[in-house]
C-alpha cells in the first residue's frame, strides 16, 4: 500500500480523476510534485491543479505534502499507513486555513474548497488506490 501510495506519478493511469502528476524536481523518493485532477459534478468535470513539496518517509510510514502553488497553497497534507493484523489503515490529514482572500478565504475553504473540493479529491484517490491494492492482490510493478 506505502509503494503505491507514494509512486504518484503512475496515479494518472490508476486512478481516472487523475489528469497528471510529474515531478519538477526529485528529492528523497519525493521531490517538487505537480498534480492536476478532475473533480467530476455528475457530467461536469471541473479541473483542478497545485503543487505541492512531497516528502516520503518509510520509516514512519507517512507521506507529506506541502502545497506550494495553487488554491491550496499553504495546505499541509500527511497520509499515514499503518500496517493491521489484516490490511493497513490510512488515514489522510489536511491542514489549511484557506487562500489568503480578505474576509471570505477561510469561509470558502470551510464551505466549499475543502468539503467539496479536497475531500472529494482525497476520497476517490483513497478508494481508488484500495481497488488497485485489493484488484492486484498485492502484486507491484
Amino acid at each position: 500500500m506505502f509503494k503505491v501510495a507514494a509512486d504518484v506519478e503512475r496515479w494518472p493511469e490508476i486512478l481516472p480523476h487523475y489528469r497528471w502528476v510529474r515531478f519538477l524536481k526529485r528529492r528523497d523518493g519525493g521531490g517538487t510534485v505537480e498534480m492536476a485532477a478532475w473533480r467530476p459534478f455528475g457530467v461536469i468535470r471541473y479541473p483542478t491543479w497545485w503543487v505541492s513539496q512531497m516528502t516520503v518517509d518509510p520509516g514512519a510510514r507517512e507521506i507529506r505534502y506541502r502545497h506550494v502553488w495553487g488554491i491550496t497553497r499553504g495546505m499541509d497534507v500527511c497520509w499515514r499507513l499503518v500496517a493491521q493484523p489484516h490490511g493497513v489503515d490510512v488515514t489522510i490529514e489536511h491542514e489549511w486555513a484557506g487562500p489568503g482572500w480578505p474576509i471570505v478565504g477561510p469561509l470558502a475553504a470551510r464551505l466549499v474548497i475543502g468539503p467539496v473540493f479536497i475531500h472529494g479529491i482525497a476520497k476517490r484517490t483513497l478508494a481508488g488506490i484500495k481497488r488497485v491494492i485489493e484488484g492486484e492482490g498485492g502484486a507491484r510493478r
